[in-house]
């Protein structure tokens, strides 16, 4: 009942016109700085700090507009996935999977419409959740160390097996070309250089929006280009712009089972949207997808990843506000938002300043109602995009793709990384590997190397520690079984159908 209270109190700072004002602002431009590829929440939020602080805002309202953008942000970075699969940031890459082949069954109105609420429930959930049990899951989140980081790490990278029914090996080889890029660069342990051929522009390491732009955006423009020489006609919309009730009904348990998993991997500092988000759609591809429809553009293999990201978004600033400690990179921008105001985040937070923390809560589920209906009148508007021809499509995706690079280090260097990048992922997509994983394993890698350190740091070298608590067993356990399951089912049923044959 207290954090009810708490709650009503925190609505009261929210509400005010000044704070409603900044949450509409933060929100729409949140939602366009997460379509354009390569921006994202991150970038979103760092932008505006500095606006905020210039501008003098109080700390529950400068908290409130960054809060919203980075909100906006989880909302928009769907929008060019589903329509151009070019994920706007490193959650939405696994919307790509079944969101861009639904664009191109006509059904982008569908998709859009159902990511959207899925959106909403996944963000939903993840707040009430924040209301009711932050502080005991701040205490939770405290028995994962750099060992059980690691362990979770391995288990999302397992999970990625499952990811394309089919191609378990291609997307597990995929995961591990990721890795090897992520690799590139000075080790920030030993200041060794390692894979940089002797060329100083990778000394720094690949950046990720080079990688993301160029798998996505670059190979899917010479697809768009090869379409178009073949004599391909441009992707035709139906008359249907909005989800019907059997989608939405066949979606709504993955919704939940997607918010749930996503808030729950989200209190945990550092695994973030794109581990939530990945861990999501393949939990569900295993439940769910008894027809193999998944990767074809099942409105389900939408609904898991949008919830699961939206709902880790959230859960992330428990964390953030009860230990002090960001759990996205996100979250490590808006904590420097709380230090510029002298506001020390930790447990002491929510009785020193329980305005600033409950307003800002409050603020989520206020931002969260304004992007659901914000973004579903849109729909109509954002699936015109499909229309554009290929002619003038192109050049603006490129336009907005080589603005997006050059930004990082006005570097030419980057740029043609990117394009090489580009064309390896056509090379890709034409042997029929998937590009998702390689994006996932290349954020993966530096996470899982940092907490490996750190694990082996601890135990001064001895691999013990990484199976030492029951909860990295644990995860070192369901991530053999999601690896060898599908292995054994596979033989099982060939020996089975073996035996069929030989009656």
């Amino acid at each position: 009942m207290e954090n009810i209270s708490n709650l009503l109190a925190g609505f009261q700072v929210a509400i005010q016109p000044l704070n409603l004002l900044l949450a509409s602002f933060g929100c729409f431009i949140g939602t366009v700085l997460g379509l354009l590829p390569g921006l994202g929440p991150i970038n979103g939020v760092a932008i505006f700090l500095p606006l905020a602080f210039a501008l003098h805002l109080p700390p529950e309202s400068a908290l409130i507009l960054l809060a919203s953008v980075y909100m906006g942000c989880e909302y928009g970075g769907r929008i060019s996935a589903i329509l151009l699969n070019v994920p706007g940031d490193a959650g939405a890459v696994m919307t790509t999977v079944d969101g861009h082949p639904l664009a191109l069954k006509g059904k982008a109105g569908i998709a859009l419409s159902i990511s959207a609420v899925s959106s909403f429930v996944g963000a939903l959930i993840s707040t009430i959740g924040i209301v009711l049990f932050a502080p005991i899951l701040s205490n939770w989140a405290l028995s994962f160390g750099p060992a059980e980081y690691f362990a979770l790490m391995v288990f999302a990278v397992a999970t990625l097996g499952a990811m394309l029914g089919g191609k378990p090996a291609k997307a597990l080889l995929g995961c591990f070309i990721g890795m090897s890029l992520a690799l590139i660069g000075i080790d920030s342990g030993t200041g060794v250089y390692r894979l940089t051929f002797g060329n100083l522009h990778l000394s720094d390491g690949i950046q990720f929006i080079v990688v993301v732009i160029g798998l996505f955006a670059i190979s899917e423009m010479l697809v768009m280009l090869e379409q178009t020489h073949a004599g391909q006609g441009a992707v035709r919309l139906t008359g249907r712009l909005l989800f019907n009730a059997r989608e939405l009904a066949s979606s709504a348990f993955t919704m939940l089972r997607s918010a749930f998993l996503g808030f729950g991997i989200g209190i945990l500092p550092g695994a973030g949207a794109t581990v939530a988000s990945a861990i999501a759609y393949t939990t569900e591809k295993r439940i769910s997808d008894t027809e193999g429809t998944f990767g074809d553009g099942d409105v389900r293999g939408v609904a898991a990843p949008e919830a699961a990201n939206n709902a880790s978004a959230c859960g992330s600033f428990i964390p953030m506000l009860t230990l002090g400690v960001p759990g996205s990179g996100t979250t490590a921008v808006m904590l420097g938002a709380l230090t510029l105001y002298n506001i020390t985040p930790g447990p002491l937070l929510f009785e020193t300043k329980p305005d600033v923390v409950w307003g800002l809560i409050a603020s989520l589920f206020i931002a969260n109602v304004l992007l659901v209906v914000m973004n579903l009148p849109l729909v109509g508007l954002f699936s015109r995009l499909l229309s554009i021809p290929n002619a003038v499509l192109v050049p603006l995706i490129a336009t907005i793709s080589f603005i997006g690079v050059y930004g990082i280090h006005s570097s030419t260097f980057d740029l043609v990384l990117m394009v090489v990048l580009g064309v390896f992922g056509y090379i890709l997509r034409k042997l029929d590997f998937p590009t998702g994983p390689i994006i996932l394993g290349f954020v993966l890698a530096e996470l899982m190397e940092r907490n490996l350190r750190r694990a082996l740091s601890i135990s001064d070298g001895d691999i013990g520690i990484l199976f030492a608590s029951p909860l990295s067993l644990t995860l070192w356990v369901l991530a053999a079984i999601v690896l060898l399951l599908p292995v054994i089912w596979r033989v099982l049923k060939r020996n089975e159908e073996a035996r069929t044959e030989d009656i």
